[in-house]
């Protein structure tokens, strides 16, 4: 089992700026890859960033690309995720999760994900 809990949600103005950090317990993380996604309100879960531990291989949501930065602590066996220029759009919960047996075409689909934080808010609103 991987335990997952997210932090550093919270209200930001539009273009602002947030960081999330996801703490795994649990298990080691070198086969797994660690993921972000999020949910709006009556919207799907949709995929964010992710990265494959063992290599570091980073993907990125197109519509984060550019403003949104994952990265890691392999120590801490934490994953940061860095929120910039933040729009309403960006408005959901944000979850962190982990896939114990990623595959290239897989790593964007909540599905492959098995273990799930309890999610943290972030709302964009002047």
């Amino acid at each position: 089992q991987v335990q997952l809990v997210e932090s550093g949600g919270g209200l930001v103005q539009p273009g602002g700026s947030l960081k999330l950090s996801c703490v795994a317990s649990g298990r080691t993380l070198n086969n797994y890859a660690m993921g972000w996604f999020r949910q709006a309100p009556g919207k799907e879960r949709e995929f964010v960033a992710s990265i494959r531990w063992y290599n570091g291989m980073i993907y990125y949501a197109d519509s984060v690309k550019g403003r949104f930065t994952l990265s890691r602590d392999k120590a801490k066996n934490t994953v940061y995720l860095q929120m910039n220029s933040l729009q309403a759009d960006d408005t959901a919960v944000y979850y962190c999760a982990a896939d114990s047996a990623p595959i290239q075409s897989t790593i964007a689909s909540a599905r492959a994900y098995e273990y799930w934080g309890q999610g943290t808010q972030v709302t964009v609103s002047s």
